[in-house]
Parts: structure tokens; C-alpha cells; sequence
């Protein structure tokens, strides 16, 4: 499934990255907002999983049934974020998540050989694209062009590292989803 690029440290690194902002994310779903918990529990399990994928030599080392157990986790969490309570845009990014991870495990379980024909570079294009608007935007967000509300007070600082988190998240499935 990996390019050559993700080999040795940066798959590593890109592991780490992931792990990180799982972790962050269970402990938002523990002592968050009841209203979060749901989604950041879903971005938990989207974080551990990509951790797990990131490093090639670990790919490498698992079982060749190990892709099929990790798209069945990315599909379980895809339709789980389908019943999250929310606004239903997030509820699509965290399908669409599941549905690029899904896509990276049945290319993991097949040895990296694209065997759908001309479908699944289109789909990884299209994941691509979606993945680069949404770092683009949601990254733009993050900057303040001023206060964020009519009070002068800035952003709460826990929906800052949300958003962060999900940047970084998604920055790592657009590195992911370049070296298949």
C-alpha cells in the first residue's frame, strides 16, 4: 500500500501523529461536553486506526487477513458517525474517513495492486480532492481574522484543538491516501 516516501521515520512520525490525536480525542470523549462525546470517540477510533496503518514496516510485519479486519473497523466506524448526534456535514466527513480508510485497507489487503480497474484511482483522486478542500478550509478556520464573536472573547481554546486535531487528521489521510 506505501510508497517509498512513508518507509523508515516519516511512517513513524505519521503513526505518532495519529496516536496523538487519538489519544486527545478519547480523553475529549471522556471529560468533554456530552454533545462531543459521540464524534470525538469516532475520531478516537479513526486516529488508533490510522496509527496502526501509517507505518509501512508495521503493515508489512501483520497478518495478510489484517486489511480486512481494518476495513471492517473503518466501515463499523463509518456507520456508527452516521447515527452521531450533530450537525449532519460532520457526520458525512467522518463516512467519507471511514470510507478513504476503507479504501487504503482493501488496497493493503491486495498487496497495494489496484485491481478495480480505472475506479479506484478516480476514487482516490476524488478522496484526495475532498481531503485538500477540507484542510485548505478547515485550516483557513483556524487562523483568527478577529474575534470570534460579538463579546471580543477569542475561540474557546478546546474547539481550537478540535478543529486542529481534525486538520492534522486529515492532513495525515491526504499523505496516506498520496502514497497508495
Amino acid at each position: 500500500m506505501h510508497h517509498a516516501a512513508l518507509s523508515g521515520v516519516p511512517g513513524w512520525l505519521l503513526g505518532a501523529l495519529c496516536a496523538a490525536v487519538g489519544a486527545y480525542c478519547l480523553l475529549r470523549a471522556r471529560t468533554g461536553p456530552r454533545a462531543e462525546r459521540a464524534e470525538m470517540t469516532g475520531d478516537a477510533l479513526m486516529g488508533f486506526g490510522m496509527a496502526a496503518m501509517a507505518p509501512p514496516s508495521l503493515m508489512t510485519a501483520l497478518p495478510g487477513w489484517s486489511g480486512t479486519v481494518f476495513g471492517a473497523h473503518f466501515a463499523a466506524v463509518g456507520l456508527a458517525a452516521l447515527a452521531f448526534p450533530g450537525p449532519l456535514r460532520r457526520r458525512l466527513h467522518h463516512v467519507v474517513g471511514a470510507l478513504a480508510m476503507v479504501h487504503m485497507s482493501l488496497a493493503m489487503s491486495t498487496g497495494g495492486h489496484h485491481t478495480a480497474g480505472a475506479g479506484v484511482p478516480v476514487l482516490t483522486g476524488a478522496l484526495l480532492a475532498y481531503f485538500t478542500v477540507y484542510v485548505l478550509r478547515t485550516g483557513a478556520a483556524l487562523v483568527p481574522a478577529g474575534p470570534a464573536d460579538a463579546s471580543g472573547r477569542p475561540p474557546h481554546l478546546a474547539l481550537l484543538l478540535g478543529r486542529a486535531c481534525r486538520v492534522a487528521m486529515a492532513v495525515a489521510m491526504l499523505t496516506m491516501l498520496a502514497a497508495l
